[in-house]
C-alpha cells in the first residue's frame, strides 16, 4: 500500500513539474522569435528577387527566422490566401497595399523592394499609334492591380476612361502571354513580358519612364502579424538590408540567385533589372523616414489612396500611417 502511495505521489510530483517546465518553457519565448516561418507570397517579377536573395544566401536563417516563399500569380489568389490567414505576407505593389486595407484587410508595409522605372509598360499592336487610339479596343489588364492603376492613368492622359475600351480581365503575366498570342489589342502588364510581347506581336505603347513614381513595389504583413511576432518581422527588414548590401558588392552571383528563385532564365532578369531601381537599407530609411519627419513612401501611399477613392475603386479611405510601419527600420 506503501508502495502503491509512493508510487503514485512520484508520479504527481512527475506531471507537476513537467507542467511547471512546460509554463517556463512557454514563458520563456513571450517575445521570442516564432518557431512557425514567416509565409510571403509574390508573383513573377524581377523586383521581387531579393526575397530568394536574402533565402538563398541565409540570411533569413542568420537572423533567426524561417521565411517561406510562395509564388502565386493571380492577385485575387494572394488576397484570399492573406486574408484566410493562410499566409503572413505579400510582396505587392504600393498601391495594391492600400486596396487591401481598404477592403479591410489591414496590412503594414514594412520594406521598399524597388522603384519602377520602365519595367511595367502597355504593348499595343503595331496599328496603335497613340492612348487615342485604344479607344473601342480590347484591353487585358488585372482588374484592381497596380496593372489597372497603370493603366486608368494612360487612359486620362489620352482623354479617355475605362468605359471607352473593352476591358479584358486576367493577370498581368496572362495579359502579355494573350497580347503575344494576338488574342488582344492591348496588354498592361511587366517583364519580361514587355519584351516578348514587343518581339512576338507588336510594341511597347510606353512605359513606367513615361509616368514615374506609379509603381513601387513594397513587402507587407498583415496587422495580427506585426502585432503578434515583431521580432519576427524586425528579423526579416534586417535580413532584407543585408541581401540588398550583398546584392552590391556581388552583383552577377546575386543576380543568378535570384532569377532562379523566380523560374527567369538568367539573361532575361539582368535585361529586366534595368526596368527597375532596387532600395538598399539606407534607402529605406530614407524613403520611411522617421515618425517626427515622415519619408517620401507616405506621400506615393496618400497619392495611391486619392487615385482609388477619385476612380471609385475603393469605398473607405485608409490613411497612409495605417498603412506604413516605419518603427522596424
Amino acid at each position: 500500500m506503501k508502495k502503491g502511495l509512493v508510487l503514485f505521489c512520484s508520479l504527481m510530483l512527475l506531471f507537476a513539474l513537467t507542467a511547471c517546465g512546460k509554463d517556463q518553457a512557454s514563458g520563456s519565448t513571450e517575445g521570442k522569435k516564432s518557431s512557425e516561418p514567416l509565409k510571403v507570397t509574390l508573383p513573377t517579377w524581377t523586383g521581387y528577387g531579393p526575397l530568394f536573395l536574402a533565402q538563398e544566401k541565409g540570411f533569413f536563417k542568420k537572423n533567426g527566422i524561417d521565411v517561406d516563399l510562395s509564388i502565386v500569380e493571380g492577385l485575387a489568389e494572394r488576397k484570399q490566401a492573406l486574408a484566410s490567414g493562410k499566409i503572413d505576407g505579400m510582396a505587392t505593389a504600393l498601391d495594391v497595399q492600400v486596396t487591401l486595407a481598404a477592403s479591410n484587410i489591414p496590412v503594414q508595409v514594412v520594406w521598399v523592394l524597388d522603384d519602377s522605372n520602365g519595367g511595367d509598360g502597355i504593348l499595343v499592336k503595331n496599328n496603335i499609334k497613340s492612348v487615342k487610339d485604344l479607344k473601342g479596343k480590347k484591353v487585358a489588364f488585372e482588374v484592381g492591380s497596380t496593372s489597372h492603376m497603370l493603366a486608368l492613368t494612360a487612359l486620362k492622359q489620352g482623354g479617355l476612361t475605362e468605359k471607352d475600351v473593352e476591358v479584358v480581365q486576367m493577370s498581368a503575366g496572362d495579359a502579355g502571354a494573350a497580347f503575344a498570342a494576338g488574342k488582344v489589342d492591348a496588354a498592361v502588364t511587366w517583364e519580361p513580358w514587355l519584351s516578348k510581347g514587343s518581339a512576338a506581336n507588336g510594341k511597347i505603347l510606353l512605359t513606367t519612364k513615361d509616368l514615374p513614381g506609379i509603381i513601387v513595389d513594397t513587402v507587407s504583413f498583415k496587422e495580427d502579424v506585426i502585432k503578434n511576432r515583431p521580432d519576427d518581422v524586425k528579423a526579416f527588414v534586417k535580413a532584407m538590408g543585408e541581401a540588398m548590401a550583398y546584392w552590391k558588392d556581388h552583383k552577377d552571383e546575386a543576380d543568378e540567385i535570384m532569377a532562379k528563385g523566380l523560374k527567369i532564365d538568367t539573361k532575361e532578369f539582368v535585361g529586366t533589372e534595368s526596368g527597375l531601381k532596387f532600395f538598399t537599407k539606407e534607402e529605406n530609411k530614407e524613403l520611411f523616414g522617421t515618425e517626427s519627419s515622415k519619408g517620401s513612401i507616405y506621400n506615393s501611399t496618400e497619392n495611391a489612396i486619392q487615385f482609388y477613392k477619385e476612380q471609385g475603386i475603393i469605398k473607405t479611405e485608409p490613411k497612409a500611417e495605417e498603412i506604413i510601419n516605419s518603427s522596424f527600420q
